[in-house]
């Protein structure tokens, strides 16, 4: 059996899960580890230092592909307004270029961007952390969205909206499909969100736990042996809210936000993007940078292959759903 929604119709294929952007994880291997599996795997865009490196990334993905894959490719696109030195043009066109059929678009409402990919085939998914910013992304014209719950890893907006209301609003308010992001690792949330109206879950943290994903075995260490509590929240107070691992450096960060509100220059030295990409590439210390896991941890115990991440969370979800009609009984 397999779980058909208008997500795998959508994308054609086989689980009704992706593998959201995650910068510094959603490389080519990632990706298609989880496109063998059957999902959508994504790479990141601004990952790459250039559209041409891009390019190259995209080529080796594809190379890893094999023929009896179920799952498809796809880029993340995230828009970033602070960010304007990136020729995101140029990325745009390297994904229109590269033949695959899926991109997610995450920051900045893709408007430029959307007229263009679908041209070209391509179905686009916004990311939004609330239903105004999803309506707004369908009036667009985007052909799905993955709805960011406040437990997501990153950046979950600034109007804390937990998923169990999230979902619950987009079933009653979108009329694209979309799909959960945000504190998802388990086949009977994916089997929850389904029912509150959603067609699939985007995962980021859970992705990051697993034989595929191309970061240090310390930080892996760290996803599988952290429970609750073990996120914390960071730059709200210069409002780019980003959800991280509670370590040392978080925790100063957040010191100095409260005894500097709102001045950036105070923990631009921390927030650095180098220091993340060194602690997942090179040292794999814990506590030395700022790095995005969602609540979502709490939920992880194991680091398995995408593959059996995925097939096990499908069998869960159709054994939930499949206890569904016991609930239901005669009246007395």
């Amino acid at each position: 059996m397999v779980l058909q929604t208008k997500i795998t119709k959508l994308f054609n294929i086989k689980h009704p899960i992706i593998q959201g952007g995650m910068h510094y994880v959603g490389y080519a291997g990632l990706a298609a580890a989880v496109a063998n599996a059957g999902g959508l795997g994504l790479i990141t865009a601004l990952t790459q230092p250039t559209p041409e490196a891009l390019a190259l990334e995209i080529d080796k993905a594809k190379s890893l592909i094999k023929p009896s894959a179920q799952g498809k490719l796809g880029v993340n696109l995230t828009i970033l307004p602070m960010f304007a030195e990136v020729d995101y043009s140029a990325y745009k066109d390297v994904i229109i270029s590269s033949g695959l059929k899926a991109v997610e678009t995450a920051g900045r409402p893709p408007t430029d961007f959307v007229k263009a990919f679908q041209d070209n085939g391509i179905k686009v998914i916004h990311k939004c952390v609330t239903t105004r910013h999803a309506k707004s992304a369908e009036r667009m014209g985007v052909d799905a969205i993955s709805l960011d719950g406040f437990e997501c890893a990153g950046h979950p907006g600034e109007e804390d909206i937990g998923n169990f209301v999230l979902q619950a609003q987009g079933g009653r308010e979108l009329t694209v499909p979309f799909v959960c992001s945000g504190g998802v690792g388990t086949g009977k949330q994916l089997a929850s969100v389904l029912m509150l109206g959603a067609s699939g879950v985007n995962m980021g943290t859970r992705f990051m736990a697993t034989k595929e994903a191309p970061i240090h075995e310390g930080i892996k260490k760290a996803l599988v042996e952290t429970g609750a509590g073990g996120t914390t929240l960071v730059m709200r107070s210069v409002r780019n809210t980003e959800r991280v691992f509670k370590n040392d450096t978080a925790m100063k960060v957040r010191e100095l936000e409260t005894e500097f509100p709102g001045d950036f220059s105070k923990i631009h030295e921390y927030v650095k993007g180098e220091n993340y990409r060194k602690s997942f590439q090179e040292t794999g210390d814990v506590n030395s940078s700022i790095w995005s896991c969602g609540e979502v941890m709490s939920l992880i115990d194991d680091c398995p292959s995408c593959e059996d991440l995925i097939e096990g969370m499908v069998k869960e979800a159709e054994e939930a759903l499949k206890e569904g009609p016991g609930f239901i009984v005669s009246k007395l």
